[in-house]
C-alpha cells in the first residue's frame, strides 16, 4: 500500500505543484535524504534504513508531497553484503548513461575500519536495484571511516566519487563503463576531518563543495551543521568566504539548529525549480519528537552578492513557506 506521510496546509492534488508547504515535508524517519529528478519528471528520494525497510524511495512531483513507491532491494536474499552484518547507510543516486545508479555506505555503528562503498544499479528509479558488489573498503582505500559517498558528474563525463566521515573527504575517478575505480586513478582529498555527508553543486560556473559538521544522531542534543566552500574546479581546492581551505576545516555557514529543529544536515543533490531557483532536502529533527527521528525538511537556497548559498534565517522555516514552481 502507497503511504503519504505529510500534506500541507495548502496544496493541490499530487502530481501538480504545491503553492505552500510547511516543513517537515515527510514526518517520519527519513535520514541522509537523497534525491533525484527522474526521466518521467518526478522526484524520487532514498534514505538511510527507513521504517519500511533497507532503502525506501519515495516519490514527490513537487518535493513538497512525498508518496512510498517501493524499496531499492525488496529481495532480502539479494540485499548487499559487502560487509556481513552491516547496515545500509546514506546512499547516492545518480543517472549515468542509461542506468540510475545507487551508491551505498555499508558498516556498523561506531566501526571506523570494517565499512566500505558499493554500487547498486537499474533501469528505472523505482527499482529493483541490482547490487554491483563494492567499489572497496576502508581498509583497502587508506580512508578510515569510508562512507556516505556522493557522485558528480563534470561537464567533461568525468565521473568522480566524493565520500568520507570524519577522516577527511575524498574524492577518486570511477570508469562510467564499468562503475569501478578507473585504471590508474588515485584519491585525492579535498576537505579535513570535521566533515562527512558531503556533495557537489555547480552554480554559474562555481563548483560548491556541502558538507555537514557537528554531531548527527543524538536527537535534541545534535549539533550537526552544514557549511560549504567553493572552487573554479570539481576537484578543489574549495575555500571558505574567509580565504580557508576546506582542507584545513574551513567552512562558509549554510544552515543550523534552533529550538524548534536540531541538528539539521546531510543533504544531498540541489534541485533547480522552473523559476531558477535552487531547493535543498536535508534531514533534522524536531526537538521534544526526538524519538520519531530525522525527518526531512526543505528549503530555498539564496545566494548572496559574493555568490555564497544561504537559508535566509539561517535556520530550517517553520512557517508557511511558498512552494517550489515546476510547471
Amino acid at each position: 500500500m502507497k503511504r503519504r506521510f505529510f500534506v500541507p496546509l495548502v496544496a493541490l492534488a499530487f502530481g501538480a505543484s504545491a503553492q505552500y508547504y510547511t516543513n517537515p515535508v515527510i514526518s517520519s524517519n527519513f535520514p541522509d535524504p537523497t534525491f533525484i529528478k527522474a526521466d518521467d519528471g518526478n522526484f524520487y528520494a532514498y534514505c538511510t534504513q527507513g521504517p519500511l525497510g533497507d532503502i525506501p524511495i519515495y516519490r514527490s512531483s513537487n518535493l513538497v508531497d512525498w508518496e512510498y513507491i517501493s524499496n531499492a532491494f525488496p529481495d532480502k536474499e539479494k540485499r548487499p553484503s559487502l560487509l556481513p552484518g552491516g547496515n545500509l547507510w546514506a546512499p547516492d543516486i545518480t543517472k549515468v548513461g542509461d542506468k540510475y545508479v545507487l551508491t551505498y555506505s555499508q558498516s556498523k555503528w561506531g566501526e571506523e575500519h570494517l565499512n566500505g562503498l558499493g554500487i547498486a544499479t537499474a533501469s528505472t528509479p523505482t527499482g529493483p536495484f541490482i547490487d554491483q558488489g563494492k567499489l572497496f573498503t576502508s581498509d583497502e582505500i587508506g580512508v578510515q571511516n569510508s562512507i556516505d559517498p556522493s557522485l558528480f558528474i563534470t561537464d567533461d563525463n568525468r565521473l568522480l566519487l566524493l565520500w568520507g566521515s570524519f577522516s577527511g573527504l575524498y574524492m577518486i575517478e570511477l570508469d562510467p563503463e564499468t562503475l569501478k575505480v578507473k585504471d590508474g586513478a588515485s584519491k585525492k582529498q579535498v576537505a579535513g576531518r570535521a566533515f562527512e555527508g558531503s556533495h557537489i553543486f555547480k552554480h554559474n560556473g562555481k563548483y560548491y563543495l556541502f558538507a555537514s559538521i557537528g554531531s548527527c544522531c543524538e536527537g535534541d542534543n545534535s549539533t550537526y551543521h552544514v557549511g560549504v566552500g567553493r572552487s573554479d574546479s570539481p576537484t578543489g581546492p574549495f575555500i571558505d568566504r574567509n580565504g580557508k581551505d576546506m582542507i584545513d576545516n574551513g567552512y562558509t555557514l549554510v544552515i543550523s539548529g534552533d529550538n524548534i529543529t536540531r541538528g539539521p544536515g546531510h543533504g544531498s543533490q540541489i534541485a533547480t525549480d522552473t523559476n531558477g531557483d535552487t531547493w535543498y532536502l536535508y534531514h533534522g529533527y524536531t526537538k521534544g519528537r526526538a524519538k520519531e527521528g530525522r525527518m526531512m525538511w526543505l528549503d530555498k537556497i539564496l545566494w548572496d552578492e559574493q555568490g555564497w548559498p544561504y537559508i535566509e534565517t539561517g535556520s530550517p522555516s517553520h512557517t508557511h513557506q511558498k512552494a517550489p514552481v515546476f510547471k
